[in-house]
């Protein structure tokens, strides 16, 4: 180790100035250390950071109910109604959810839903109701831009695959008997999210349902998958784009912010 003296000076002072520096080389560093440290910190903070932002987002997925793959609402009283959303859909409701008890909704018009409201035997007119502008609503009027159509109602014994011939087409049914009217049925349908399930109800629901934040859907101009983005916007950027589409009819939309309900 080489050491300079300045012999101008005495020892005592030589050894004075030594400490001096040694303090001063100390002093610096201890701030060097704290700056590594600092530095290795963030390092370790941005090093987490992005391997936040580079891990995928795992998105909790809900799982559906076995009713969610038809149409579907819950009638006054908590009735559950499902419609089909093909011909091959109507015929699985009407053979195996179709029980006695239930009532079929049909619009009378060619091409439309088979709505099953279950125990609608016992359902009040409001529920029946509800489910007459459900099955409207799931009809070729909608795409024929028909503001109302005719629907009816009919029990299970009333609704048959078999005529003494065999049986008929996919989506046809052999009906008998006297049937419930509900004559010019307005068409109408609204859209609301609650604990991240979507709910397609017809319009009649929304001033008993009571949602915070509803999207109105009725006839319009535009196409299905912008008023499908639409509708997701307005219920604050749901994001089953491919579910909007699923639960809503074959045709032209208008979409709209619905007025909130006291």
């Amino acid at each position: 180790m080489e050491v300079k003296i300045d012999f101008t000076k005495s020892a005592q002072d030589n050894a004075n100035d030594y400490y001096v520096r040694s303090k001063r080389l100390a002093h610096k560093a201890e701030g060097a250390k704290r700056s590594i440290e600092e530095l290795e910190k963030r390092l370790k903070t941005e090093d987490e950071s992005f391997k936040r932002r580079a891990e995928p987002a795992v998105k909790k997925v809900r799982k559906r109910e076995w009713y969610e793959r038809f149409h579907w609402f819950n009638a006054d009283g908590e009735l559950l109604a499902i419609g089909g959303r093909d011909a091959k859909q109507n015929e699985k409701l009407n053979s195996d959810y179709f029980e006695e008890g239930d009532l079929f909704f049909h619009a009378d018009i060619f091409g439309a839903s088979v709505v099953i409201l279950k125990n609608g035997s016992s359902a009040s007119q409001e529920a029946k109701n509800e489910a007459s502008q459900f099955a409207a609503s799931y009809s070729s009027a909608w795409d024929n831009m028909q503001r109302s159509v005719d629907v009816y109602c009919m029990r299970r014994e009333q609704v048959s695959k078999a005529t003494s011939k065999g049986s008929i087409g996919t989506g046809s049914f052999l009906l008998s008997g006297e049937r419930e009217w509900f004559r010019n049925t307005q068409l109408g349908l609204a859209a609301f999210v609650d604990n991240d399930r979507l709910y397609v109800v017809p319009e009649k629901a929304i001033s008993r349902l009571k949602p915070k934040k509803y999207a109105m859907i009725s006839q319009g101009k535009e196409k299905k998958s912008d008023a499908a983005k639409k509708i997701a916007h307005i219920l604050d950027d749901y994001d089953d784009l491919d579910y909007i589409m699923q639960q809503t009819p074959a045709g032209p939309f208008a979409v709209e912010l619905g007025k909130q309900t006291s």
